[in-house]
C-alpha cells in the first residue's frame, strides 16, 4: 500500500541529475510563499525552513516561510487550497492532515485529491517513550503497573494517536490516562518532568534514548524502530492501526506537471543529502530521509484517508 524509497547512492545521484535538469526547465514565476503547519522555532519549522534556505542557496529560489498552525495542519491545508498552483504557493505539514484528519472533519469540505503531493521528506520514528528511571524495561511492565493500580497519563499530540492509545490500553486490557498536549515536545518536556508517566514521541527522544534517560517501550510504526528495534509494535500488542506516516510537501490541486516534477525533485535531493544543513537534521532525528512522490504518494495520501475511517470506527466501539 505504501512505498517508501529509502535513497540509495546511485538514486541520489540521479534523483541530482534529474533535479538540474528539471531546474532549467522550469522556475517559479515568482517567490514561493513556504505555509508551514508547525509553530515556529520547532523541530518540524526548523527542518522546513533549512529545506528553504538549501533550495535557495542551490536553485537561486526565493522562499518566503509563513506559519499558519492549527487544527492538525487542516489550517494550513484551508489556506493553500484555494491559492494558485503555478508553484509559487506550497504548504509543508504531515500526511496525517491529509488522511485523520480530513477523515475526522468532513465538514470543512477537503480531501486529499485537493491537493497535489510534492515529497515526503523524512518518517516519523513514533514510539511510546518513558523514563528509564521509571524502572520499565519493556511494554510488559507498564501493563503490569496499569494492572497493579497505578494510573498511568499516557500524552498524546493529537486525536489519532490519542484513539491509538485507547486501543493499545484495550488491547493490553488496561485503561490509560489520556492526556492531550500540543506538540511532541511537550510530551516530552511531561514526561521528564514526571507530568506524564509515558506518551507518543516521533524521533524528538532519540537523543534522551541514546543518553540512556528515555526508553523506547514500543513502536507505533507498522515497522520496529530504527534506534531500538527490539521494542515490539503496535501488531504485536494486539493493535492492528499504526501511527505511520511522513512529513510532506505539498501544492495546490491540479499543479502543472513541471512545477510539481520540480519542486519534487529538488525537495527530495535535498532531505536526501545528509551534507546539508536539512539532511543531517532528518538523518539524526528519523534515521534518514524517505522519499515518496508522484503516483506513489497520490496513493499514500488516498489509502492515508481511505484507512483513516476504520481507525474512527474502531475508537468509538
Amino acid at each position: 500500500m505504501k512505498r517508501l524509497i529509502r535513497l540509495g547512492i546511485a538514486t541520489l545521484v540521479a534523483a541530482a541529475t534529474a533535479t538540474g535538469a528539471l531546474a532549467a526547465e522550469w522556475t517559479p514565476p515568482g517567490p514561493i510563499k513556504l505555509l508551514i503547519a508547525f509553530r515556529a522555532g520547532g523541530g518540524a519549522d526548523t527542518q522546513a525552513r533549512l529545506i528553504a534556505e538549501e533550495l535557495e542557496n542551490r536553485l537561486g529560489w526565493k522562499f518566503i516561510p509563513e506559519q499558519v498552525t492549527g487544527k492538525g495542519g487542516m489550517n494550513m491545508a484551508a489556506a493553500l487550497k484555494d491559492m494558485p498552483n503555478d508553484g509559487t504557493v506550497i504548504g509543508m505539514a504531515v500526511t496525517e492532515t491529509f488522511g485523520y484528519n480530513m477523515a475526522a472533519a468532513p465538514k470543512s469540505g477537503m480531501t486529499p485529491a485537493d491537493f497535489t503531493g510534492l515529497s515526503t521528506t523524512a518518517g516519523f520514528q513514533m514510539g511510546v517513550v518513558a523514563l528509564t528511571s521509571k524502572g520499565w524495561k519493556s511494554f510488559d511492565d507498564v501493563v503490569a503497573a496499569a494492572k497493579g493500580g497505578e494510573e498511568l497519563r499516557f500524552g498524546a499530540m493529537s486525536p489519532r494517536l490519542a484513539d491509538l492509545a485507547y486501543l493499545l490500553g484495550k488491547a493490553q486490557g488496561v485503561e490509560f490516562n489520556i492526556v492531550s498536549v500540543k506538540g511532541g515536545k511537550a510530551v516530552m518536556d511531561g514526561v521528564n518532568a514526571g507530568d506524564l508517566d509515558l506518551g507518543f514521541m516521533a524521533g524528538i527522544q532519540a537523543k534522551g534514548v541514546a543518553a540512556g534517560d528515555l526508553v523506547n517501550l514500543a513502536s507505533a510504526l507498522s515497522t520496529p524502530l530504527v534506534q531500538t528495534p527490539q521494542a515490539p509494535t503496535f501488531a504485536d500488542l494486539g493493535v492492528e492501526f499504526d501511527s505511520d506516516g511522513q512529513f510532506v510537501f505539498v501544492g495546490p490541486a491540479e499543479m502543472p506537471a513541471e512545477a510539481r516534477d520540480a519542486l519534487a525533485k529538488a525537495i527530495a535531493d535535498v532531505v536526501s543529502d545528509e551534507n546539508t544543513k536539512a539532511g543531517g537534521l532528518i538523518k539524526n532525528n528519523f534515521g534518514g530521509a524517505t522519499v515518496v512522490t508522484g503516483d506513489d504518494l497520490t496513493v499514500l495520501m488516498q489509502n492515508g484517508y481511505e484507512s483513516a475511517g476504520k481507525l474512527l470506527d474502531a475508537a468509538s466501539e
